[in-house]
């Protein structure tokens, strides 16, 4: 072979190299990356769900702590007029033995967005219902979007 011919298959070989990928290359790798989207996508959102439950229930048992001391400074859970917000501000007034706040950064909102609600006991001595609507903000709900309650339901 000529000296000239081999320099020019060379030269062609280092172009092609430098050509980069052919289409259907670029599709192939698109598709296995869609595909590798569809299949582990659902289950990382179905895993962030299952997080803002978990994290619902941690607060709730976090406000009827509180609460708790409260009850123990004050001898009472709030009313339903005082709420959550008794917590974090009382009338010294009307309250007698209140060495608050109970919450060091003010009142939570659940993962949703939303304020926990407050459900006072009609016994006085009983817990009250502290709770978060779930992720569909209305009353019920099953699986995700249930009613999260750290109180025992009535009977």
């Amino acid at each position: 072979m000529r000296p000239d011919r081999s320099r020019s298959l060379a030269r062609i070989a280092a172009l092609r190299a430098k050509q980069g990928y052919s289409l259907l290359e670029v599709l192939i790798v698109l598709s296995i990356i869609a595909l590798i989207v569809a299949i582990v996508g659902p289950r990382l959102l179905g895993q962030l769900d299952r997080s803002k439950v978990t994290a619902a229930k941690v607060q709730v048992k976090s406000l009827q702590t509180a609460l708790d001391t409260l009850r123990l400074d004050v001898g009472r859970y709030p009313q339903d007029s005082e709420g959550l917000e008794m917590l974090v501000k009382a009338d010294p007034k009307r309250v007698v033995g209140w060495y608050g706040p109970y919450l060091s950064s003010g009142l939570p909102q659940d993962p949703w967005g939303r304020p926990y609600g407050y459900k006072a006991s009609v016994d006085p001595d009983a817990r009250p219902d502290v709770f978060s609507l779930g992720s569909d903000g209305k009353v019920g709900g099953s699986g995700l979007a249930a009613d999260i309650h750290d109180a025992p339901a009535a009977p």
